[in-house]
């Protein structure tokens, strides 16, 4: 039932936990949120709490820092298609890196040891002379999608990308996306859609051909399911036959390492609130450096 929550019900818990505790309240919208910044957050000053959506982060923060006047209290969210609309966080509300917090992850050199860990050398060294490197392979395949949901979004298509089957538009030996099989596979997945096949692949071009950064369109959840096909199919070990998706999303959250997170503008701009604040949030293994 916690789900069922409200940003209300969530301040007035926060409130009751303040008379016993003066560190920082972190709000995160779920539970991997919680698993991933927990990792690196103060135990002793720092106390997650989940709300379930992002608008109960924004509205938990709002209330707290605002009418309940908590000067501890954060949230972190991820922006989904907020920054493709010049839309940016102010503190105490915090944005992750690139689209979401599994971009943010792909983006660092977690990807890299998942990737030591799950492909065949020989398989990865042959891609990368053939295709270029892996990262890049797989952001350039993922943001088509995801300037396909913001054309949706902007247009009111009322497109469907729930289940969508990537191996119908992404070659597993380039990792290479077909922009004309993936709104096929859309179309196919929606109902009532007003506008034709042309028209809609004519206005992503025209987007995407706008766009200034790749990594502020490509969604995690798509970037993953291309990354296990070319795993599968293209460059992986043995031991990547019977990966699925979540095994392989919780691989790159284990990979995300103190270095990672240090690297991360969201871990520079929380750690600049923080310091302003008087209250310490991170600890981190700073005698670990990024390669």
């Amino acid at each position: 039932m916690r789900e069922y929550l409200t940003s209300e019900d969530i301040c007035n818990q926060l409130c009751m936990e303040r008379t016993v505790f003066d560190g920082v309240f972190l709000v995160v919208e779920g539970i991997t949120d919680s698993r991933l910044f927990g990792k690196f957050a103060d135990r002793d000053g720092v106390q997650i709490h989940i709300a379930h959506s992002k608008d109960n982060v924004r509205n938990v923060v709002r209330e707290m820092s605002g009418k309940r006047r908590d000067d501890r209290t954060m949230g972190i969210v991820d922006p989904d298609l907020e920054r493709l609309r010049g839309r940016s966080a102010k503190p105490p509300m915090f944005y992750t890196d690139c689209r979401d917090m599994e971009m943010m992850i792909i983006r660092s050199n977690a990807l890299d040891d998942v990737i030591d860990e799950y492909g065949d050398r020989e398989k990865v060294e042959r891609f990368e002379e053939r295709v270029g490197p892996i990262r890049d392979a797989l952001i350039s395949a993922s943001y088509p999608v995801g300037m396909l949901m913001y054309v949706s979004q902007t247009r009111g298509l009322n497109l469907s990308f729930k289940d969508l089957d990537f191996s119908r538009f992404i070659n597993a030996q380039t990792l290479s996306l077909d922009a004309s099989a993936m709104v096929n596979e859309v179309l196919a997945n929606s109902r009532s859609v007003r506008v034709g096949r042309k028209e809609i692949l004519r206005t992503l071009d025209m987007e995407c051909g706008q766009l200034d950064d790749m990594w502020k369109a490509a969604r995690g959840h798509d970037t993953v399911d291309i990354l296990l096909i070319g795993l599968r199919r293209g460059f992986g070990g043995f031991n990547a036959s019977g990966l699925n998706e979540g095994e392989l999303g919780g691989a790159l959250r284990l990979a995300f390492s103190d270095a990672c997170f240090a690297e991360t503008d969201l871990y520079k701009d929380t750690d600049a609130w923080a310091a302003e604040a008087g209250v310490v949030l991170w600890t981190l293994n700073r005698s670990r450096s990024p390669r």
